[in-house]
Parts: C-alpha cells; structure tokens; sequence
C-alpha cells in the first residue's frame, strides 16, 4: 500500500483551545446551549483492545494496548477532561497517537488540547482547513497523507484511507486490519439521515460512491463505528447505505420530472423514513441537500 505521508515540525506551545464550529451551519447556538458539564463518557466494548467512547459530539475510537493509547477524533473543547478520565480507565489519559476522520469541531474540538502531547494524523485537506480556520497550533495534524497512512500500533496495522468529495473533502474512515473494524467517521449515521457538507467539498454521489468501497473493504463480521450513533456492523452500514441510495434516486427522479424542491419537501419521502429523519438532519434537510447536490 503506498503512502504520501508529509511530516510538518510539531510544536508543542498551547496557544488556546479552538471550537471549530462554522463548518456545522447551526452548531454555535447549539454548542452554546450544550450544558457539558452534564454529558458523561460512555465506553462500549467493540473488540479486544478496541473501545468506542459516547459523549457529546461524535463517536471516539480507542485502541489501548501494550504500546500505549491512540484515539480517533475528541469531540468538542470541552469534553477534553471527561475523555482524559475515560481514557485513563483503559490505560492511559495521554494518547501517542490522535487520528482525524475529518476537519469539523465535533470531531477535532479537543485537537488543542490532545495535541500538546499526542501525535495528529489526518488527510491533508484536514489541516488546511482547520489553519484556514485559525485553529490553535496544537491542534494542527503534524503527520498529513494524500491517499492512505498506515500506523503500527498495539499489535496492529491501523490505516487511515481518504474518502474524497463526500462528507466534506477532508475524510478518511479507519480499518483496523488485525481486529476486523472499522471506524467511518460521519460517513455513517447510524440510524439518521446524513450530514453532507457541501461548504466543504461533500457531496452526495461521493458519499454513496465511497459507502460502497466501504462496504466492499468489510464482512458480515466486522464491527463498524459510526460518527454518529450506536455501535453496528455490516448489515447496520448496508441499511444506511440503502436508505442514503434510495432516498437520493427518488429525490432525484422528482427533480427530473420538474418538481420544485418545495413540491418534494411537502411529498415527504414516505412513512418507512421517518426515523430516520429525528436526528441531526431531518427530512426536508435531507432532500434540500440531495436536490441541491445535483446538478440535474
């Protein structure tokens, strides 16, 4: 597997802690009415040495064995403690190594603080963004890559493998080859519709293009965590993935056949979505963000 890896010099001056919020649209006011000091940290056995951290913001990836701790994304600034004390439960509150899935504060919020002393792996597209955003420091990945990095660590070749044009333009989801799991980082909302941030490079047909290279990477035995929900599996991302394709299609024929994005917003998509759409992004937004993705 070949590998673009440019090393950038690590500083290790704290120079304050950034909430990269603006990327999520409507996330100031909802940080801002967040009462964090009432969210707890929920640790789920996944595999072996492998956990997955609940709190608030997007699901953490732990990988904590003999050769130390490595995460994958921190949620928001002010949940840093909280992870510290879970983290520290399984092994060690510092982390050696901190891995993004992607550029927004839900994810890398506590990238300012992690960062003084752990090593930040992300696509490249990654730290662009966040220095565009005036970002601390700190919270700068120090190690970038174009398509794919490999770390070995805990036993385990850990790969980061870019999934470009659709979330955002700065993801990668994470296999970890030894214990049979994946990490998609918000290419998968376990249960809701998904965020594509079209601000930043997302678009639709990249996330359905990428959910299938995905799933073609993965068996029915391999644990999936997603960026946003419950702990799941293959079936879970394949039912996702459906929802997402066929959703998408139907809004799309729609639209071919002349009807205005307002005529499908009050259609609906039909009862068997409407679960779908109690989550972070609701049905209109979703067919808004499909009718808008495509061109025709």
């Amino acid at each position: 597997m070949k590998t673009n890896k440019q090393i950038n010099k690590k500083t290790n001056k704290l120079l304050g802690t950034t909430l990269l919020i603006a990327a999520l649209g409507f996330a100031s006011s909802a940080i801002a009415q967040t009462d964090f000091s009432s969210v707890q940290i929920q640790t789920i056995p996944v595999r072996g040495n492998i956990s997955m951290l609940m709190g608030a913001g997007g699901n953490i990836g732990v990988s904590a064995g003999e050769d130390g701790v490595l995460i994958i994304d921190d949620q928001y600034a002010p949940m840093a403690e909280k992870i510290r004390a879970a983290l520290g439960a399984l092994g060690s509150d510092t982390p050696e190594f901190l891995l993004n899935t992607h550029f927004h504060g839900d994810h890398t919020g506590g990238n300012a603080d992690f960062g003084v002393a752990s090593i930040i792996v992300a696509h490249k597209n990654v730290r662009s963004r966040l220095v565009a955003g005036d970002s601390a420091a700190s919270s700068l990945p120090v190690i970038t890559f174009d398509d794919n990095v490999t770390v070995h660590f805990n036993g385990e070749d850990i790969t980061l493998i870019h999934m470009p044009r659709g979330h955002t333009d700065t993801d990668s989801v994470v296999m970890f080859a030894d214990s049979n799991v994946i990490h998609m980082g918000d290419h998968f909302f376990n249960g809701g519709f998904p965020f594509v941030d079209m601000s930043s490079g997302g678009t639709v047909q990249g996330y359905i293009n990428n959910l299938e290279k995905a799933l073609s990477w993965i068996d029915d035995d391999t644990a999936v965590i997603p960026g946003h929900g419950p702990l799941g599996n293959k079936a879970d991302l394949m039912n996702f993935y459906n929802v997402v394709k066929d959703t998408s299609t139907a809004i799309r024929v729609k639209k071919s056949q002349q009807q205005s994005k307002e005529e499908i917003v009050a259609a609906g998509l039909g009862e068997e979505y409407a679960s779908w759409g109690t989550g972070f992004i609701n049905e209109q937004r979703w067919i808004e963000t499909v009718f808008d993705s495509y061109a025709r």
